[in-house]
């Protein structure tokens, strides 16, 4: 039996970046999103022995360093099981796009291998396979608005903002996370030597002062969001939309713009084109725009379209619905 799960993708809302750690990554804080784009991956088990990876585009490697096959790999021998592995996946996101694809993937994986296994892992051993396998894992574990720590892995669910219009603008380029790192890492040495006091250790508390207005954003949306308050004249009804007040940025911006100045003009495409927040995801090489409504997304994504911009209407999910539309796959292939 084939079990498929929508692997859906996340942006960032805001993304800063902190000192270089002693395990090689470096310090981050950033709001995770989830969005109704997805690829489908189908997990299968057959008699035999071994996992093997099925996919149509050539850019998605087959063999031990793709993360779905490490996911498989950790979760037959959690629970002691044995058979074939075969997990296919159907590529609709972009590859090295910033939208945590392959994370995404592999959490679908684990998901589907559950199911196929008829064994559920418990919260905890599901937590520990995404982590281990890579740090944008845990997020899609929770779904909807996420705050991720550490290298990223450590993740809160925060309360959910109600379902936001966005574009998606999928430049046809591809960018290195770990060149995009390297490069920011050069940016500060150039700039001093060495990276602020504030962030050698960098915690929720001692964020910097754009995470703080991002923090401050998401606690007057909540607040107005939940209190029941009445949305005045002249403000977005939307609470997501109150990040356009708070001038948050993704750090990542600073070394990939210049490296890649297509990506800076499709920002300005999708800010001229009327979105009320513009901005990298990750490390790119996507980007996204959120918008007042559903018909000014689609105006926008028209406007684009005609100046060459591989653009895409899309929402952001919130926990319930990526849950449900997750694993509603099976019936809506």
């Amino acid at each position: 039996m084939a079990i498929t799960v929508r692997s859906f993708a996340k942006i960032n809302l805001g993304l800063r970046i902190g000192a270089a750690r002693s395990d090689g990554f470096h310090e981050l804080l950033t709001v995770y999103q989830t969005i109704g784009l997805y690829d489908l991956i189908r997990v299968s088990l057959t008699r035999g022995s071994g996992i093997e990876i099925v996919c149509s585009d050539p850019r998605v490697p087959t063999d031990e360093s793709n993360t779905c096959y490490r996911v498989a790999e950790r979760v037959m021998s959690a629970v002691r099981a044995k058979g074939r592995v075969v997990i296919e996946i159907e590529k609709r996101l972009p590859v090295q796009g910033g939208l945590g694809g392959a994370s995404s993937n592999a959490v679908a994986t684990l998901i589907g291998l559950g199911r196929a296994l008829q064994k559920n892992l418990t919260a905890e051993q599901r937590l520990q396979i995404a982590a281990e396998v890579g740090s944008d894992l845990p997020l899609f574990l929770v779904g909807g608005t996420v705050l991720g720590i550490g290298r990223g892995e450590q993740v809160y669910p925060l309360p959910d903002f109600p379902a936001t219009a966005c574009v998606v603008v999928t430049p046809p380029v591809g960018v290195s996370t770990p060149k995009a790192f390297a490069e920011w890492d050069r940016l500060q040495g150039s700039l001093g030597g060495a990276y602020p006091a504030d962030l050698g250790k960098l915690t929720v508390p001692g964020a910097s002062d754009r995470m703080e207005q991002l923090g401050h954003a998401l606690s007057a949306g909540l607040s107005e969001l939940y209190t029941g308050a009445p949305v005045r004249r002249g403000r977005a009804e939307n609470p997501l939309l109150a990040l356009v007040r708070a001038g948050i940025k993704n750090d990542f911006e600073q070394v990939v713009f210049p490296e890649h100045p297509e990506l800076c003009a499709g920002k300005s495409a999708l800010l001229g084109a009327g979105a009320r927040y513009a901005s990298l995801s990750g490390s790119g090489s996507t980007l996204y725009g959120l918008f007042a409504s559903r018909e000014a997304a689609r105006r926008a994504e028209a406007r684009l379209r005609r100046q060459s911009w591989a653009a895409q209407v899309t929402e952001t999910l919130t926990r319930g619905q990526y849950w449900r539309r997750a694993h509603s796959a099976q019936a809506a292939k």
